[in-house]
């Protein structure tokens, strides 16, 4: 095994003994990734990884996947190949008996936290005396902290949708008169352009009041001369990590404006970078998630749109595009080196107009990092 993916297997080991537990199995999600390099859409065929507190980790998989596994990092890893004719849970049994626990007797069994459900009930046939319990208890503690070469990947994808940012700020005049899909149809195009492999998520364009929609779906409003555009993208890259399937997301959000903006927009455009900038000040190791979101808020509260601020500062970034740490109120998560993180706060004026600004960052041993660093600000052109 490659030695980040030994790490990762050995950390994984450590949390299994100190949470008193025999054996963790991951199905394909984030989880198989990370401690795998492999990445793969769950389907009706028993792909799973198991990771025993003792003994050599395996991969169960259809024969149909033999090429691709063969050319995944793992060294030191049994690989459990099955047929369409075989039966994946007499594999899987082979696998089982394997270690040293008894498969009858009285043990404890992670499972991937977005296993289906009727694989849980095959592991339940399998170890019929096991007690049952979630992955993410090893697992997010050790997922939540970038390792060097998961935050070089993060830099490259905000490296991207800072470019595909400067460039659509840049173009502002041409996509008055062109409809909100067809701007993100333009985005998604520049970023696989700028070295994305695909969009991490469905990119946003959120033209006048549909911006005060903060999750709207991109439509068939054409842009109009003094809307604000809510802009809200960012592309997966690809990890160096030793030829491995695993991507990283970018994601960005920035509010712009082609020709003079609406009243009052410039006075909300404002407070929400304070807001922003007041939160990116905050972060450091040991303060609260709950705090960076309180930083926020009380800028855009002090202003008086606290009404007007509908969701959470930020949410953790990785293998996922939305997964801990949540930047949010009461939230008692002390912040660590490695975490990396969106800071995105929002006013949402109905039938008006919204400004949404976001950033990645990663908390740092003094403080924090941003992973996008172009301009904020709302005017186009430049």
């Amino acid at each position: 095994m490659s030695a980040p993916f030994e790490r990762r297997i050995e950390a994984c080991r450590r949390r299994l003994e100190e949470a008193g537990a025999d054996l963790i199995v991951c199905f394909p999600s984030p989880n198989l990734t990370y401690l795998s390099g492999f990445e793969e859409t769950p389907s009706e065929r028993h792909l799973w990884l198991f990771v025993p507190e003792s003994g050599a980790p395996a991969l169960l998989a259809p024969t149909m996947y033999e090429a691709q596994l063969a050319e995944l990092p793992i060294s030191g890893m049994q690989l459990h190949l099955w047929g369409d004719a075989d039966d994946p849970l007499e594999t899987a049994a082979d696998v089982i008996e394997g270690y040293s626990f008894d498969p009858t007797g009285p043990v404890t069994v992670l499972v991937d936290d977005r296993m289906w459900a009727t694989f849980s009930q095959d592991l339940r046939t399998l170890l019929p005396a096991a007690e049952f319990g979630l992955a993410s208890a090893v697992l997010e503690p050790l997922r939540i902290r970038k390792d060097d070469v998961e935050l070089e990947t993060l830099r490259r994808a905000g490296a991207i949708a800072d470019q595909v940012s400067l460039e659509i700020r840049e173009r502002g005049d041409e996509f008055v008169g062109t409809t909100e899909a067809e701007l993100a149809s333009e985005i998604d195009r520049l970023l696989t352009a700028a070295g994305g492999v695909e969009p991490a998520f469905e990119t946003i364009v959120a033209a006048g009041s549909n911006g005060a929609r903060p999750h709207h779906q991109s439509g068939s409003r054409e842009i109009r001369t003094g809307d604000p555009i809510v802009l809200d993208f960012g592309a997966f890259v690809p990890s160096d990590l030793d030829g491995g399937t695993a991507r990283y997301p970018g994601d960005q959000t920035r509010t712009i404006v082609v020709g003079d903006p609406p009243d009052e927009y410039e006075r909300v455009h404002k407070t929400v970078e304070e807001a922003q900038q007041a939160a990116v000040d905050a972060i450091e190791p040991g303060v609260t998630a709950g705090a960076i979101d309180r930083a926020a808020r009380s800028v855009i509260d002090d202003a008086g749109y606290g009404d007007s601020f509908v969701h959470r500062t930020g949410h953790g970034v990785g293998l996922e595009v939305h997964e801990p740490p949540y930047i949010a109120a009461g939230n008692a998560r002390e912040l660590e080196p490695g975490m990396v993180f969106s800071v995105e706060p929002g006013i949402y004026l109905d039938g008006a107009f919204g400004v949404r600004i976001e950033d990645l960052v990663a908390v740092t041993e003094t403080g924090a990092e941003r992973l996008n660093d172009t301009v904020r600000g709302w005017e186009t052109g430049r």
